[in-house]
């Protein structure tokens, strides 16, 4: 008799053993941790048009004087600033993405800009700027940054404007080049 019992408690022992794991088990997969971090996407801007653009002077840096936002263009991407955040695109109109940090180049922007454009002035000098319609900026900004098309173009539009001493260097080394500028010595013999 003494073996019924001992059977009979295994078997209650193995039961209880069972119901036991058979509660934990769902209950360890529902104390998994999910962790999301969502970040809102800026609201759309409705252009009637694409915009038209002014280039900052002394930088390859587009700015957007006719959008309320602060838009900027800078090496093939669209850069905007919403709910202390930045986003960047390769669409003005769409396709908007955080990007974790203020982007390298807006610490150039100054934050005047756009009294400098109304009042057509910049550091005190005239600022005669162009306007590039979107098409054009998409498809030139490559060719313009990589031979200095806005340096060249009386620098930026602003009348009386020093050339920044990065810019200088380059356009009297490539005046040289051009001029015959290496060959010096063989004019004084």
């Amino acid at each position: 008799m003494r073996n019924q019992g001992g059977s009979k408690m295994k078997k209650t022992l193995f039961g209880v053993l069972f119901c036991a794991l058979a509660l934990i088990a769902p209950m360890s997969a529902m104390a998994r941790v999910d962790v999301h971090v969502s970040i809102p996407l800026p609201p759309p801007i409705v252009f009637t048009a694409p915009p038209a653009a002014v280039v900052i002077p002394e930088t390859y840096i587009y700015a957007f004087p006719d959008v309320r936002e602060e838009i900027f263009f800078c090496d093939g991407w669209w850069w905007r600033q919403w709910d202390g955040r930045w986003y960047r695109s390769r669409n003005h109109n769409s396709g908007w993405a955080h990007y974790h940090r203020a982007p390298a180049f807006y610490s150039k922007v100054p934050a005047g800009w756009r009294n400098d454009y109304r009042n057509n002035h910049w550091k005190g000098h005239y600022w005669k700027h162009q306007r590039v319609s979107s098409d054009q900026l998409k498809d030139n900004w490559k060719h313009w940054e990589r031979n200095k098309y806005w340096e060249k173009r009386h620098n930026w539009g602003v009348k009386k404007a020093q050339v920044p001493p990065q810019h200088r260097r380059s356009q009297e080394l490539r005046h040289q080049g051009n001029h015959g500028g290496g060959n010096e010595r063989a004019d004084r013999r």
